[in-house]
Formats: structure tokens, sequence, C-alpha cells
């Protein structure tokens, strides 16, 4: 193994101590193997770390760009890049870190795509019908009532231990980015589809995941996104809706109804209220469209 793939598995094994969530470590380890192998020649061995300088980054940066790739890809791809420079120079393994040097590609400005509460609880509602021969319906069902009535990550969803949830008062104590913890409400209709399923959970032996997969083990990121994409495909023809347009769903509506921002960026454990905020965007196209439909002056 060359200097440079050692140092990127080093790099991977310290953040799994570190608890980042396995759906970040698989990225991390994508994008910075393919790093290594773009630097890689034919039948030889990449530069190691300290040989790689800014017109290096620069020229890989280009082949990124000739993969017309999309920013937010080539963004992930730098940041990966930066985490382990940044851990090297922490190590002592290098004096610099280059690649903060190199400029981060810009995201248009693009709105999150939101169903409608109609459409939302239209949905649900289909899924709560179990029209569609699954063999768990109500682990199926809770986990829609869950990302919609709470507004959860998909990584937040997973990582809900039992102890995690207070029943009496309906609060779930969720565990987000940075090992953040917050508290979040839980609504009716979330607290029945929990009991029904936690009713019907079987786990596998000391399993203290809330959300299950058919082995009795914790249930993983890419499990719950396909979950959700079957269901929205077969009962709404929506391919496209994913566990974090429930979430976006979420604030959204909360917004629509008259919930506060700050309110609603503790919710959604939002670091920043600027983050936050888009989701006023989101709600005044709603109105324009509104206007644009009923006034006679439009």
């Amino acid at each position: 193994m060359s200097e440079l793939a050692g140092r990127v598995e080093e790099f991977l094994a310290e953040r799994r101590r570190e608890n980042v969530s396995p759906h970040t470590i698989r990225n991390y380890g994508s994008d910075l193997r393919q790093f290594v192998e773009y630097f890689t020649p034919p039948g030889g061995e990449p530069p190691a770390p300290h040989e790689i300088d800014v017109l290096s980054l620069r020229e890989w940066l280009g082949s990124l760009h000739r993969q017309k790739l999309e920013p937010s890809t080539t963004r992930r791809k730098l940041a990966a890049v930066r985490s382990l420079f940044k851990y090297l120079v922490r190590e002592g393994r290098l004096a610099l870190n280059v690649a903060r040097m190199m400029r981060t590609p810009k995201l248009p400005k693009k709105l999150p795509t939101v169903p409608t509460a109609e459409q939302t609880n239209l949905l649900i509602d289909a899924v709560a019908a179990h029209d569609l021969k699954r063999p768990f319906p109500s682990r199926d069902l809770a986990i829609f009532e869950v990302l919609y009535g709470c507004g959860l990550r998909v990584s937040e969803l997973c990582s809900l231990d039992l102890e995690d949830i207070d029943s009496a008062l309906r609060w779930l104590r969720v565990k987000g980015k940075g090992k953040k913890e917050r508290m979040t409400p839980y609504g009716g209709k979330a607290a029945a589809a929990l009991n029904a399923y936690l009713a019907d959970r079987a786990p596998a032996p000391g399993e203290k995941a809330v959300f299950l997969n058919h082995r009795g083990g914790r249930i993983g990121d890419r499990s719950v996104r396909a979950i959700v994409k079957l269901y929205a495909t077969a009962l709404a023809g929506d391919s496209g809706l994913h566990p974090h347009s429930l979430r976006h769903a979420y604030a959204t509506h909360l917004l629509s109804d008259g919930a506060d921002l700050r309110s609603i960026q503790e919710l959604l454990g939002h670091a920043r209220l600027s983050t936050t905020q888009r989701y006023t965007q989101v709600s005044l196209e709603d109105l324009m469209a509104i206007y644009d439909k009923a006034h006679p002056k439009a």
C-alpha cells in the first residue's frame, strides 16, 4: 500500500473512532480512494502527501470539472481532501494544508422541492392503508410518521435508540450533526404509529435500535431511502421523493402555519439561522403561486 493510500485508511479509522456516521465515512472513503487513484500512474505509486502541491490539486479539480460533476459533488470531494490534509497536519505528517488554498466551487441557488401538506398526508395515509404487500408495514409507516412528524434527518432516524423515546411526554432525544443532541416533540399520529410498530418489533439479542432491518439489527440510511422511494413511486408516482423531502415538508408546513423561524431552527437542529431561512423563500414562492392563481389583478 502506498503512503498516500495508507494515510487515507488511517484518516478513515480515526473518523470511525470519533463515531462519525457510516454514511459520511462511506462518502469520505469513496472520494478519497478516487483521489488516490487519480494520482496513481499506471504501474506506479502516487506521490506522498507532502509531494502534492496546489498546482497538483488544481489539476485534480480540473479533472472533476471535465467529468461534468455537479458542483455539490465537487465541493464534497474537496471537503474530504481538506479534512484528510487537516488530519495529517494535526498528526505532524504535513507542515501545511495546501487543500485550504483551493477555492470552493459555488453552488447555484436552488430551493428544495417540497410536497404540499395535502400531497404529504395523502402519501402517508396510503402507506397506512397497507396496500403494498410489505414484510414490515408497521415499521414502514412509523418511519414515514417520524420523518415527517419530527423533521429528522435520515441518519438521526437510524440512530434512534429505545431509550431516546419518552412516550409519556412524547419527546425524542435526537443525535444530530457533530454529536449535538436535541429534544424533539412528536404528535399523536407519530405516537400511534410508533406504539404499533414497537409492539411488532422483533430485535436481535441485545439490539437497542428503534428501527430495525429484516435481520433484527439497526436499519441503515440506504434502506430507509429505498423504503421511502418505493412507497413514493408506487403510491404517489413520485420517484424523486426522499427522506429529506419529508424534512423539508415538515419545516415548510410549520412555517406556513405560523411557526417562527427560531423555533423551527431549534426543531431542525440547524446551527445557523441562515440555513433555516431558505424555507421562507419556499413559502414566499407558494404565496406568489396562490396570488397569481386567485387574485383578479395578478
